[in-house]
Protein backbone atom coordinates (compact mmCIF):
# COMPACT_ATOMS: atom_id res chain seq x y z
CA UNK A 1 0.00 0.00 0.00
CA UNK A 2 1.35 3.33 -1.10
CA UNK A 3 -1.40 5.65 0.21
CA UNK A 4 -4.26 4.84 2.31
CA UNK A 5 -7.60 4.81 1.23
CA UNK A 6 -9.97 6.87 3.57
CA UNK A 7 -13.67 6.41 3.47
CA UNK A 8 -15.78 9.43 5.56
CA UNK A 9 -18.90 7.98 6.67
CA UNK A 10 -21.19 11.46 7.61
CA UNK A 11 -20.89 14.36 5.20
CA UNK A 12 -21.49 17.30 7.83
CA UNK A 13 -19.15 19.75 8.40
CA UNK A 14 -16.44 17.88 10.09
CA UNK A 15 -16.61 15.45 7.13
CA UNK A 16 -16.77 17.49 4.49
CA UNK A 17 -13.91 19.64 5.86
CA UNK A 18 -11.90 16.24 5.76
CA UNK A 19 -13.07 15.42 2.10
CA UNK A 20 -11.66 19.29 1.04
CA UNK A 21 -8.29 18.47 2.39
CA UNK A 22 -8.24 14.75 0.98
CA UNK A 23 -9.28 16.06 -2.47
CA UNK A 24 -6.86 18.63 -2.19
CA UNK A 25 -4.09 16.52 -1.45
CA UNK A 26 -3.11 18.19 2.00
CA UNK A 27 -2.85 15.21 4.20
CA UNK A 28 0.68 13.48 3.10
CA UNK A 29 0.05 9.12 1.95
CA UNK A 30 -3.46 9.35 2.44
CA UNK A 31 -6.11 9.89 -0.72
CA UNK A 32 -10.30 10.18 -0.68
CA UNK A 33 -11.17 6.74 -1.21
CA UNK A 34 -15.21 7.12 -0.89
CA UNK A 35 -17.95 9.16 0.73
CA UNK A 36 -21.06 7.57 2.89
CA UNK A 37 -24.11 9.82 3.66
CA UNK A 38 -27.98 8.42 3.76
CA UNK A 39 -28.84 12.16 2.84
CA UNK A 40 -30.38 12.55 -0.61
CA UNK A 41 -29.16 16.13 -0.18
CA UNK A 42 -25.57 15.25 0.72
CA UNK A 43 -25.28 12.68 -2.34
CA UNK A 44 -26.60 15.43 -4.85
CA UNK A 45 -23.92 17.82 -2.90
CA UNK A 46 -21.08 15.25 -3.02
CA UNK A 47 -21.46 14.16 -6.68
CA UNK A 48 -20.70 17.66 -8.05
CA UNK A 49 -17.92 18.66 -5.52
CA UNK A 50 -16.12 15.11 -5.72
CA UNK A 51 -17.35 13.64 -9.10
CA UNK A 52 -15.02 10.65 -9.63
CA UNK A 53 -15.40 9.71 -5.71
CA UNK A 54 -17.25 6.39 -5.04
CA UNK A 55 -20.54 7.83 -3.47
CA UNK A 56 -22.37 5.27 -0.81
CA UNK A 57 -25.92 5.70 1.05
CA UNK A 58 -24.82 2.80 3.43
CA UNK A 59 -22.01 2.47 4.79
CA UNK A 60 -21.69 -1.38 4.78
CA UNK A 61 -21.79 -1.09 1.10
CA UNK A 62 -18.35 1.11 1.14
CA UNK A 63 -16.55 -1.50 4.02
CA UNK A 64 -17.30 -4.10 1.39
CA UNK A 65 -16.96 -2.08 -1.82
CA UNK A 66 -13.21 -2.75 -1.73
CA UNK A 67 -12.63 0.97 -2.51
CA UNK A 68 -11.33 1.91 1.13
CA UNK A 69 -8.33 0.78 3.50
CA UNK A 70 -9.59 2.64 6.47
CA UNK A 71 -12.94 4.84 7.27
CA UNK A 72 -13.12 7.63 9.91
CA UNK A 73 -16.36 8.38 11.27
CA UNK A 74 -18.46 12.07 11.47
CA UNK A 75 -21.85 10.51 12.50
CA UNK A 76 -24.01 11.16 15.54
CA UNK A 77 -22.03 10.30 18.42
CA UNK A 78 -24.02 7.51 19.86
CA UNK A 79 -23.16 5.41 16.28
CA UNK A 80 -19.41 5.68 16.57
CA UNK A 81 -18.91 2.39 18.26
CA UNK A 82 -21.59 0.11 16.03
CA UNK A 83 -20.07 1.71 12.90
CA UNK A 84 -16.23 0.92 14.72
CA UNK A 85 -17.31 -2.54 15.12
CA UNK A 86 -18.18 -3.00 11.41
CA UNK A 87 -15.68 -1.54 10.15
CA UNK A 88 -12.87 -3.41 11.85
CA UNK A 89 -14.95 -7.29 11.51
CA UNK A 90 -14.38 -6.46 7.66
CA UNK A 91 -10.60 -5.36 8.41
CA UNK A 92 -10.90 -1.70 7.86
CA UNK A 93 -8.01 0.66 9.86
CA UNK A 94 -10.33 2.98 12.02
CA UNK A 95 -10.24 6.61 12.95
CA UNK A 96 -13.24 7.80 15.05
CA UNK A 97 -14.43 11.54 15.90
CA UNK A 98 -14.17 12.57 19.52
CA UNK A 99 -16.03 10.94 21.15
CA UNK A 100 -15.91 7.30 21.21
CA UNK A 101 -19.43 7.03 22.02
CA UNK A 102 -21.53 8.41 24.47
CA UNK A 103 -21.68 5.38 26.92
CA UNK A 104 -18.81 3.66 28.49
CA UNK A 105 -20.20 -0.13 28.09
CA UNK A 106 -20.81 0.81 24.49
CA UNK A 107 -17.35 2.33 23.59
CA UNK A 108 -15.80 -1.20 25.96
CA UNK A 109 -17.16 -3.53 23.11
CA UNK A 110 -15.60 -1.29 20.30
CA UNK A 111 -12.31 -1.93 21.87
CA UNK A 112 -12.72 -5.05 22.59
CA UNK A 113 -13.41 -5.81 19.14
CA UNK A 114 -10.27 -3.63 18.35
CA UNK A 115 -7.79 -6.35 20.54
CA UNK A 116 -8.68 -8.71 18.72
CA UNK A 117 -7.78 -7.27 15.40
CA UNK A 118 -4.43 -5.85 16.84
CA UNK A 119 -2.69 -6.06 13.12
CA UNK A 120 -5.25 -2.82 12.13
CA UNK A 121 -4.63 0.85 13.59
CA UNK A 122 -7.28 2.19 15.75
CA UNK A 123 -7.21 5.51 16.31
CA UNK A 124 -8.73 8.85 18.01
CA UNK A 125 -9.43 12.19 16.59
CA UNK A 126 -8.08 13.67 19.90
CA UNK A 127 -6.86 16.70 17.63
CA UNK A 128 -5.50 18.65 20.40
CA UNK A 129 -3.19 16.03 21.22
CA UNK A 130 -1.15 17.39 18.61
CA UNK A 131 -1.49 20.84 20.13
CA UNK A 132 2.93 21.36 20.56
CA UNK A 133 1.34 23.57 24.03
CA UNK A 134 -0.27 20.50 24.99
CA UNK A 135 2.36 18.21 24.24
CA UNK A 136 4.77 20.94 26.33
CA UNK A 137 3.45 20.84 29.27
CA UNK A 138 2.92 16.64 29.58
CA UNK A 139 6.12 16.52 28.76
CA UNK A 140 7.42 18.88 31.75
CA UNK A 141 5.07 16.40 33.99
CA UNK A 142 6.16 13.32 32.67
CA UNK A 143 9.94 14.29 33.53
CA UNK A 144 8.80 15.80 37.17
CA UNK A 145 10.00 18.79 36.33
CA UNK A 146 6.81 20.36 38.81
CA UNK A 147 6.92 17.06 40.82
CA UNK A 148 4.03 14.96 42.15
CA UNK A 149 0.72 16.73 40.96
CA UNK A 150 -1.49 17.69 44.19
CA UNK A 151 -4.39 19.79 42.06
CA UNK A 152 -5.48 20.71 39.18
CA UNK A 153 -8.43 23.73 38.27
CA UNK A 154 -9.57 24.28 34.50
CA UNK A 155 -12.13 26.36 33.69
CA UNK A 156 -13.01 26.30 29.83
CA UNK A 157 -16.10 28.29 29.60
CA UNK A 158 -14.94 29.69 26.09
CA UNK A 159 -18.08 27.13 24.41
CA UNK A 160 -20.93 29.85 24.20
CA UNK A 161 -23.76 29.02 22.25
CA UNK A 162 -27.03 30.72 21.77
CA UNK A 163 -30.30 29.34 21.47
CA UNK A 164 -30.12 29.05 17.61
CA UNK A 165 -26.85 27.07 17.34
CA UNK A 166 -29.49 24.62 19.45
CA UNK A 167 -32.44 25.14 17.49
CA UNK A 168 -30.66 24.77 14.17
CA UNK A 169 -31.56 20.62 14.76
CA UNK A 170 -33.65 18.02 16.08
CA UNK A 171 -31.03 15.75 17.41
CA UNK A 172 -28.82 18.54 18.71
CA UNK A 173 -28.18 18.80 22.83
CA UNK A 174 -30.47 16.00 23.38
CA UNK A 175 -30.54 12.73 25.41
CA UNK A 176 -31.59 11.03 22.54
CA UNK A 177 -29.87 12.77 19.82
CA UNK A 178 -26.54 13.70 21.02
CA UNK A 179 -26.17 11.19 24.32
CA UNK A 180 -25.47 15.41 26.38
CA UNK A 181 -24.30 18.55 26.21
CA UNK A 182 -21.19 20.70 26.70
CA UNK A 183 -19.70 17.56 28.11
CA UNK A 184 -20.09 14.97 25.39
CA UNK A 185 -19.92 17.56 22.93
CA UNK A 186 -17.85 20.79 23.30
CA UNK A 187 -15.55 19.69 26.26
CA UNK A 188 -14.68 16.22 25.05
CA UNK A 189 -11.43 17.27 23.69
CA UNK A 190 -10.60 18.92 27.50
CA UNK A 191 -11.93 16.20 29.32
CA UNK A 192 -9.09 13.99 27.12
CA UNK A 193 -6.44 16.84 27.46
CA UNK A 194 -6.95 16.51 31.48
CA UNK A 195 -6.43 12.78 31.50
CA UNK A 196 -4.12 12.42 29.29
CA UNK A 197 -1.78 14.89 31.24
CA UNK A 198 -2.86 14.65 34.80
CA UNK A 199 -3.88 11.18 34.76
CA UNK A 200 -8.03 9.74 35.39
CA UNK A 201 -8.99 10.72 38.69
CA UNK A 202 -10.57 7.72 41.08
CA UNK A 203 -13.87 9.75 41.95
CA UNK A 204 -15.94 12.85 41.06
CA UNK A 205 -18.64 14.80 42.75
CA UNK A 206 -20.15 16.86 40.20
CA UNK A 207 -23.24 19.69 40.11
CA UNK A 208 -24.20 19.60 36.33
CA UNK A 209 -27.03 22.26 35.41
CA UNK A 210 -29.46 20.65 32.51
CA UNK A 211 -31.04 23.76 30.41
CA UNK A 212 -29.93 26.36 33.20
CA UNK A 213 -29.87 28.83 30.71
CA UNK A 214 -30.50 27.33 27.48
CA UNK A 215 -34.03 25.80 26.29
CA UNK A 216 -32.76 22.09 25.96
CA UNK A 217 -32.82 19.06 27.78
CA UNK A 218 -29.20 18.16 28.64
CA UNK A 219 -26.52 20.30 30.50
CA UNK A 220 -25.32 24.13 29.46
CA UNK A 221 -23.32 24.16 33.34
CA UNK A 222 -20.78 21.91 35.36
CA UNK A 223 -18.77 22.07 37.70
CA UNK A 224 -17.21 18.87 39.22
CA UNK A 225 -15.06 18.12 42.18
CA UNK A 226 -12.42 15.49 41.11
CA UNK A 227 -10.06 13.06 43.62
CA UNK A 228 -7.13 11.23 42.29
CA UNK A 229 -7.10 8.69 45.01
CA UNK A 230 -3.67 10.25 46.40
CA UNK A 231 -4.67 13.16 48.44
CA UNK A 232 -4.55 15.11 45.17
CA UNK A 233 -7.73 16.96 43.67
CA UNK A 234 -9.00 19.19 40.72
CA UNK A 235 -11.75 21.19 39.85
CA UNK A 236 -12.61 20.99 36.16
CA UNK A 237 -15.22 23.05 35.43
CA UNK A 238 -17.46 24.03 31.83
CA UNK A 239 -20.71 25.83 30.29
CA UNK A 240 -22.11 27.14 27.01
CA UNK A 241 -23.60 30.61 28.45
CA UNK A 242 -20.50 32.56 28.90
CA UNK A 243 -20.44 34.90 26.51
CA UNK A 244 -17.25 36.26 27.58
CA UNK A 245 -15.67 32.96 28.48
CA UNK A 246 -12.39 32.00 30.14
CA UNK A 247 -9.66 29.05 29.47
CA UNK A 248 -7.48 28.61 32.26
CA UNK A 249 -6.05 25.48 33.41
CA UNK A 250 -3.72 25.25 36.28
CA UNK A 251 -1.66 22.61 37.20
CA UNK A 252 0.28 22.65 40.75
CA UNK A 253 3.28 20.20 41.83
CA UNK A 254 5.32 19.84 45.12
CA UNK A 255 7.79 21.09 43.21
CA UNK A 256 6.16 24.03 40.88
CA UNK A 257 3.71 24.83 39.11
CA UNK A 258 2.01 25.36 35.31
CA UNK A 259 -0.43 27.96 34.47
CA UNK A 260 -2.26 27.77 30.51
CA UNK A 261 -4.02 30.95 29.28
CA UNK A 262 -6.21 30.45 26.57
CA UNK A 263 -4.55 27.87 25.15
CA UNK A 264 -1.92 29.92 24.03
CA UNK A 265 0.33 30.93 27.08
CA UNK A 266 1.74 28.75 29.27
CA UNK A 267 3.49 29.69 32.45
CA UNK A 268 5.86 27.40 33.80
CA UNK A 269 7.26 27.88 37.58
CA UNK A 270 10.10 25.75 38.81
CA UNK A 271 10.92 25.73 43.02
CA UNK A 272 14.00 25.66 43.12
CA UNK A 273 13.93 23.04 45.82
CA UNK A 274 10.18 21.04 46.72
CA UNK A 275 7.51 22.84 48.52
CA UNK A 276 8.22 20.54 51.41
CA UNK A 277 11.66 21.21 52.06
CA UNK A 278 10.94 24.98 52.11
CA UNK A 279 8.33 24.47 54.29
CA UNK A 280 10.37 22.27 56.75
CA UNK A 281 13.48 24.71 56.52
CA UNK A 282 12.03 28.21 56.57
CA UNK A 283 13.52 29.95 59.46
CA UNK A 284 11.30 32.54 61.45
CA UNK A 285 12.70 35.71 60.02
CA UNK A 286 12.07 34.69 56.58
CA UNK A 287 8.35 33.12 58.15
CA UNK A 288 7.69 37.04 59.29
CA UNK A 289 9.08 38.33 55.81
CA UNK A 290 6.26 36.27 54.28
CA UNK A 291 3.35 37.27 56.50
CA UNK A 292 4.29 40.73 56.00
CA UNK A 293 4.04 39.76 52.08
CA UNK A 294 7.36 39.52 50.46
CA UNK A 295 7.78 38.11 47.38
CA UNK A 296 8.15 34.79 47.12
CA UNK A 297 9.65 34.90 43.50
CA UNK A 298 13.15 34.49 44.56
CA UNK A 299 11.60 31.04 45.24
CA UNK A 300 11.63 29.78 41.91
CA UNK A 301 12.61 29.68 38.16
CA UNK A 302 9.71 31.10 36.15
CA UNK A 303 9.66 29.87 32.37
CA UNK A 304 7.08 31.97 29.49
CA UNK A 305 5.98 30.07 26.53
CA UNK A 306 3.98 31.30 23.66
CA UNK A 307 2.64 29.12 20.92
CA UNK A 308 0.26 29.54 17.90
CA UNK A 309 -2.34 26.99 16.78
CA UNK A 310 -4.06 26.90 13.46
CA UNK A 311 -7.04 25.06 13.13
CA UNK A 312 -7.19 22.47 10.54
CA UNK A 313 -3.43 21.63 11.20
CA UNK A 314 -3.69 19.66 14.15
CA UNK A 315 -6.44 17.99 12.18
CA UNK A 316 -3.74 17.30 9.64
CA UNK A 317 -1.23 16.23 11.57
CA UNK A 318 -3.67 13.68 13.12
CA UNK A 319 -4.96 12.41 9.99
CA UNK A 320 -0.99 12.30 9.09
CA UNK A 321 -0.03 10.32 11.86
CA UNK A 322 -2.63 8.03 11.47
CA UNK A 323 -1.61 6.62 7.89
CA UNK A 324 1.67 6.44 9.31
CA UNK A 325 0.98 4.11 11.47
CA UNK A 326 -0.98 2.15 8.77
CA UNK A 327 2.13 2.26 6.55
CA UNK A 328 5.05 2.49 8.39
CA UNK A 329 3.89 1.33 12.41
CA UNK A 330 4.83 5.06 13.65
CA UNK A 331 3.07 5.34 17.03
CA UNK A 332 -0.43 6.71 17.46
CA UNK A 333 -0.53 10.09 18.97
CA UNK A 334 -4.25 9.24 19.71
CA UNK A 335 -4.38 4.77 20.26
CA UNK A 336 -8.31 4.64 20.03
CA UNK A 337 -8.32 2.43 23.08
CA UNK A 338 -7.87 6.02 25.05
CA UNK A 339 -10.86 7.20 23.85
CA UNK A 340 -13.05 5.41 26.63
CA UNK A 341 -11.13 7.36 29.14
CA UNK A 342 -12.92 10.93 28.31
CA UNK A 343 -16.62 8.93 28.07
CA UNK A 344 -15.85 7.29 31.94
CA UNK A 345 -15.01 10.60 33.29
CA UNK A 346 -18.01 12.38 31.17
CA UNK A 347 -20.25 9.24 32.29
CA UNK A 348 -19.11 9.54 36.20
CA UNK A 349 -19.82 13.29 36.21
CA UNK A 350 -23.40 12.68 34.59
CA UNK A 351 -24.40 10.17 36.60
CA UNK A 352 -23.01 11.99 40.02
CA UNK A 353 -25.18 14.82 39.47
CA UNK A 354 -27.60 12.38 38.74
CA UNK A 355 -27.36 10.49 41.98
CA UNK A 356 -26.38 13.86 43.95
CA UNK A 357 -23.54 11.53 45.14
CA UNK A 358 -20.05 10.90 44.75
CA UNK A 359 -19.08 8.14 42.28
CA UNK A 360 -15.84 6.15 41.71
CA UNK A 361 -14.34 5.70 38.37
CA UNK A 362 -14.66 3.35 36.50
CA UNK A 363 -18.26 3.86 36.45
CA UNK A 364 -20.97 1.26 36.98
CA UNK A 365 -21.48 0.84 33.32
CA UNK A 366 -25.19 -1.03 33.80
CA UNK A 367 -26.37 1.72 35.94
CA UNK A 368 -25.18 4.73 33.46
CA UNK A 369 -26.98 3.04 30.87
CA UNK A 370 -30.08 2.53 32.41
CA UNK A 371 -29.84 6.34 33.86
CA UNK A 372 -29.23 7.25 30.72
CA UNK A 373 -32.29 5.59 29.27
CA UNK A 374 -34.56 7.09 31.91
CA UNK A 375 -33.37 10.75 31.07
CA UNK A 376 -33.87 9.63 26.94
CA UNK A 377 -37.85 8.75 27.95
CA UNK A 378 -38.43 11.57 30.20
CA UNK A 379 -37.14 13.98 27.53
CA UNK A 380 -39.64 12.32 25.14
CA UNK A 381 -42.67 12.75 28.05
CA UNK A 382 -41.69 16.41 28.15
CA UNK A 383 -41.84 17.07 24.93
CA UNK A 384 -38.84 18.78 24.53
CA UNK A 385 -36.70 18.94 21.01
CA UNK A 386 -37.27 14.74 20.25
CA UNK A 387 -37.30 12.84 17.20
Amino acid sequence: MKKVRLGIIGVGSQGGFYADLLVEGKIENMDLGAICSSSPEKEILCKEKYPNVPFYRNYIEMLESGNVDAVITCTPHYTHPVIGINALKRDIHLLVEKPAGVYAKQVKELNKMAEAKPELTFGMMFNQRTNALYQKIKKVIDNGEIGNIRRTNWIITTWWRPQAYFDDSDWRATWQGEGGGVLINQAAHQLDLLQWICGMPKKVFANVKYGYQRDISVEDEVTTVLDYGNGATGVFITCTHDLIGTDRFEILGDKGKIIVDNSKTVTIKRLNESETKINKNMDSDEIAAVVQGKDLSYLYKEEKLEFESVWGEQHIAVLENFAANILEGVPLLAPGSDGINSVELANAIYLSSWLGEEVEIPVDKDLFFEELNKKIIDEKRSNKKTD
